[in-house]
Formats: structure tokens, sequence, C-alpha cells
């Protein structure tokens, strides 16, 4: 019988994770952590920088200097870091967003938030298509300008399976124009004259990943940090339909390879060729993102106190930090080379078609 390979990064997204390592993933899972704990208070210390794009750096040090850090017995610990610690960190994320806060962000901001998601995902797919930057760094890349950085990249790729080399070229972009962004957008709108809501909202929907948000807001006043921080939290919850999207495009270009193969009684996502049917639920709706949408539910009840806001996200960080370290650990800097700049070029248009769209549309809102 012949079967779809599924053994792509992330993959698992479809199914809960095993959280309990096997005792042979622990010498790859050590090494991990070991890294993330080097990767985490810099990511503290430079918090532009963030604790993840560390991790992913270091891990590719590391596996450049000493290639027995990718060797055989490594492997299992640092795929289960790759997938599982990757979907947690998603669910632990969820903690920090308040279903109220957005409620009051108001029917005001959502035409400009609307329209800066359809900018960046509609421009990946048109200039993406247009520099050869094609698959999972198109895909990556267009995410994590729409929504929120690193956060949506991993959740994308934990829906996606996406290759190594896509996730560090995306989080690459992506931290190359958060810099630019608290470096600019400051003095940008006091050139502008620009109010602290129109700069929060700029703020909140132009630039990506939530501590450069929160670096870029504070810098312009204290009304604008507040606003942006809000306005950011109400952009990821734009993580859910995407998301979803994303893994049903998935099962159906598997399907299709499947189906290509035209073998009979050949498996199509565990139905024979003869007795498909609709698809079940978990294959739809990756676990993953059923406990994000409970975590931001139970922080919206009041259930997740105020207090324990900073040891989650801490969490969450440290996990996905984690993630990040075994992602760089499985590279080969051959495939970034293969690539080229084209994925950098393709996320500099995005940047500044979503930071000049987002002015645009509040012009007219």
């Amino acid at each position: 019988m012949v079967q779809v390979d599924t053994r792509a990064i992330g993959t698992s997204a479809l199914h809960f994770p095993r959280l309990l390592p096997r005792r042979g993933r622990l010498p790859g899972l050590l090494v991990v952590l070991v890294l993330a704990a080097i990767a985490v208070p810099l990511g503290r210390l430079v918090p532009v920088v963030g604790g993840p794009v560390f991790g992913i750096v270091l891990g590719v040090l590391v596996g450049v200097a000493f290639p027995r850090a990718r060797a055989e017995v490594f492997r299992p610990g640092i795929d289960f870091a790759s997938k599982n610690l990757l979907q947690v960190s998603i669910v632990v994320l969820g903690t920090g967003l308040s279903l109220q806060q957005v409620a009051q962000v108001g029917l005001s901001s959502l035409p400009v938030m609307l329209g800066t998601l359809g900018l960046a995902l509609g421009g990946a797919w048109v200039f993406g298509r247009l520099l050869g930057v094609r698959g999972d760094t198109q895909i990556l890349i267009g995410v994590g300008t729409a929504i929120c950085g690193g956060s949506a990249i991993a959740a994308a790729t934990a829906a996606i399976g996406a290759k190594r080399s896509s996730v560090a070229y995306a989080l690459a972009t992506i931290f190359t124009f958060n810099v630019v962004a608290v470096l600019t957008f400051p003095p940008l709108g006091h050139l502008l004259n620009l109010s602290p809501e129109a700069f929060g909202l700029w703020a909140g929907t132009a630039i990506n990943d939530t501590s450069s948000v929160v670096a870029a807001g504070y810098a312009y006043s204290q009304e604008a940090g507040d606003q942006a921080i809000v306005v950011k939290l109400t952009r990821s919850l734009t993580l859910i339909p995407i998301v979803l999207t994303l893994v049903a495009l998935k099962i159906r270009r598997e399907n299709r390879a499947a189906r290509a193969l035209d073998v009979p009684g050949a498996s199509y996502d565990g139905a024979t060729a003869s007795t498909r049917g609709p698809l079940p639920w978990r294959k739809l709706v990756p676990l993953f993102l059923i406990g994000f949408i409970a975590a931001a539910g139970l922080r919206s009840a009041g259930a997740v106190p105020d207090a324990w806001l900073p040891t989650l996200s801490l969490i969450g960080t440290c996990l996905i930090t984690a993630a990040l370290v075994a992602i760089g650990l499985s590279l080969r800097p051959q495939e970034l080379r293969d690539a080229g700049p084209r994925p950098l070029v393709l996320g500099a248009i995005l940047w500044a078609l979503v930071a000049v769209g987002s002015l645009v549309l509040q012009s007219f809102s």
C-alpha cells in the first residue's frame, strides 16, 4: 500500500505531540536545551533580536563547528524538539492573548489590520512568483510579515512541515526588518506628526515580532505603546484561519500526490481509494491550534492570573527557542547558499508594502 510521506518537520502538527521524550531522545534533547539556555538570556539582553533568533543562529554555528552534534545518536532528540516543542510553545504563547483586549480595539482598526494582512499575503504570492521564491520560503515570509513574525513562522512551520532552510531564511528576513522598523518608525512617526493612537496602529500592524512592536511603540510614547500592544494581540488572532487554511492546502497537495501515483488501493490520509470520505476533523484542525484557542479562552475567562503571565511568556519563549535551536542544528549552510538573496528581497518588498499600506489605509479610515 502506498503511503504519503509525512516525515517533514512539523508534520506531526496533525496529531497531538508525544510530550515525554523516550530515553533515546535524551542526548539530542540535552544538547538542544543547553544551547537554548544560552540563547534565552541573550535574547532578554537584546530583545530586538530575541531568543528565537539567537537560538537558530547558535544551532547553525554549533552544527557547523561540531558536525558530531548532528550525529545519529543526537537525531531523535533534535527531531523531537523541532516538532513537538514547537507545537507546545504555540499553546503556551496563547495564554498571553486576552479576547477582551481584542474587543476593546474596536471595529475602527479592523480595516487597517485586514488590509495589511491582505497586502502581505497577496504580495508574497505575486512578488514571490516574480522573484522565483516559492514553496515553504514564500509562505513563511508572507505569514511572518502578515501576522506576528517568529510566532507565526513557528505556527506555519508546525502546520505545513516547512524545510529547515525556509525557516532559517524567514526568521533572518523578519529579524532584519524588525531592527529597521524599531530604528526608523519613531522618527518617521514624529516627522509625519502621527497621534499616539495612529502610531500605535501603524506599529501594531506593520512591525512583526511583539518585542519590536513594544520597543517602537514605547519609544514613541506611553499611549502609543499601549495601543500598539493591543493591536498586535488582535493581529495574532488571524493565526487561526491562516493555519487552518495552510493545513487544508497541505492535505490537498498530499492527496493529489497520492492520486498521481494511480495505484489501486493507495492510501489517502488513511482511507483507501475506494472508501475515501470526509477528512476527520483532527487532520484538518491541528491540536496545537485548538490548544492555542483554549489557552486564549482561559486567559479571557480570568483563569490565567496576570501574575502568571511573565512566567508563561518566558516558558513559551524557552520552548520556541529550543525548537529553533533544533532546526538550526539540522540545517545545512549549503541550503541557505543555494537560495541566494532573493528571499531577503521578497521580505524587503513585503515590509515596505505593509508599512506604507498601513498609513494609506489609516488615511481613509
